[in-house]
């Protein structure tokens, strides 16, 4: 029986990995077509039983922007950098709700996914990938949004109308996509690795999600930010996306190589920091999920 077995052709052999930078690359992208099945159960299964379907992903960020502008704008008085409300506020809510989707499922991934990883082999990398890939379509339906709500104001010809100035960093935009993406990615896989022993996590990023938009510039600008306080919000590796988002699309706000350089580093030592993470903890997160 042995022999017979020894002499068959597999076409699959599953080894233990020996190593925490074994990341078995290879694997993802020959289960590229479950990737494609995820990424689509991930996009249509959140709003499958609902009346409005995916205008929510319109809707959300539509809302969002109209409260803000109520609020922040007509109540608090906050400067806008000459930007209109609408415009100024969309472009923060649409980069920072990616962000914010893609980090808060992201690190979920071992406990969503404890039923499947426990029952049948895939590369776990899949996961949190397919949940990066259904979030940007939801950004690139939202983005839609911002751009027609963009070329309503860039078109207007009224008296009272601001000019926007879109420039050449638009050619940056998917490039900010992807840092965005890679830095959700990254410490979604950390936080991801650290729930499976201690679920405080999970409470924690409920709120920290939230009280971190208020130190990135969604709402306000940074030039309207306290000096004191300016280091502090340009720590924030989101900090410099949103503004050269908006600077790209307006010519308002602040641009800088330096800062954007930043982000980028920072986003690369996240990615590789989570990847490792999440490699060691997949071999024994069943113990304790």
């Amino acid at each position: 029986m042995q022999d017979s077995l020894k002499t068959q052709d597999w076409t699959l052999e599953i080894h233990p990995k020996t190593s925490l930078f074994n990341l078995n690359l290879q694997d993802v992208w020959r289960y590229r077509d479950l990737l494609v099945l995820f990424v689509r159960r991930d996009f249509v299964a959140v709003y499958k039983q609902t009346v409005l379907g995916p205008l929510w992903f319109v809707i959300q960020p539509i809302f969002t922007a109209l409260v803000q502008l109520f609020v922040f704008t007509n109540i608090a008085e906050l400067s806008t950098d000459g930007i209109p409300p609408m415009v100024f506020y969309l472009a923060g809510n649409v980069m920072w709700q990616y962000f914010s989707g893609c980090l808060t499922l992201t690190s979920n991934t071992f406990r969503n996914n404890a039923s499947i990883f426990g029952k049948v082999y895939f590369p776990r990398l899949i996961t949190p990938l397919s949940l990066i890939l259904s979030q940007m379509l939801k950004f690139v339906i939202q983005f839609v949004l911002f751009f027609c709500v963009w070329l309503y104001f860039f078109f207007d010809t009224s008296a009272d109308a601001v000019a926007l100035n879109p420039n050449w960093a638009i050619a940056l935009v998917p490039v900010l996509v992807l840092i965005m993406a890679g830095l959700a990615l990254g410490v979604g896989m950390i936080i991801s690795a650290l729930t499976t022993k201690y679920r405080d996590f999970t409470f924690l990023l409920s709120f920290a999600v939230q009280l971190l938009m208020y130190g990135t510039v969604v709402i306000y600008p940074l030039s309207s930010a306290p000096e004191q306080y300016r280091n502090f919000i340009l720590a924030n590796p989101m900090t410099p996306l949103i503004e050269t988002f908006r600077y790209a699309f307006t010519g308002a706000g602040s641009f800088s190589w330096l800062y954007l350089g930043y982000s980028f580093a920072f986003m690369l030592v996240m990615l590789a920091i989570g990847v490792v993470t999440f490699n060691k903890v997949e071999k024994t997160f069943m113990d304790t999920v």
